[in-house]
């Protein structure tokens, strides 16, 4: 008769061993994967918060052209603003 608790059996051990194996190998590959997802996501951030500064960096520019325009030639700037809304108001119906 065997000893069940007393010898190990080689073939168990095996495959303990390479389930341990396959298991460090995928935490590694999802380390690995959330690092990479880490990395892009702070490189979209970066991205958006470079786009959003040059946004307001456009939006004060605009600003300034649009009042300088207003001081120098108040009934032009009424007039293209006006193009502007007729053609706005056109699209926008469609």
């Amino acid at each position: 008769m065997a000893q069940s608790g007393q010898q190990s059996d080689p073939l168990k051990e095996r495959a303990t061993e390479r389930f341990e194996h396959l298991a460090d190998k995928a935490t590694d590959q999802f380390r690995n994967l959330a690092d990479r997802a880490e990395d892009a996501a702070g490189r979209v951030a970066k991205h958006g918060r470079d786009a959003g500064e040059r946004m307001h960096e456009v939006a004060g520019n605009l600003k300034g052209a649009v009042d300088k325009s207003v001081k120098e030639q108040p009934m032009a700037t009424l007039a293209v603003a006006a193009i502007a809304g007729f053609v706005l108001g056109a699209l926008w119906k469609r």
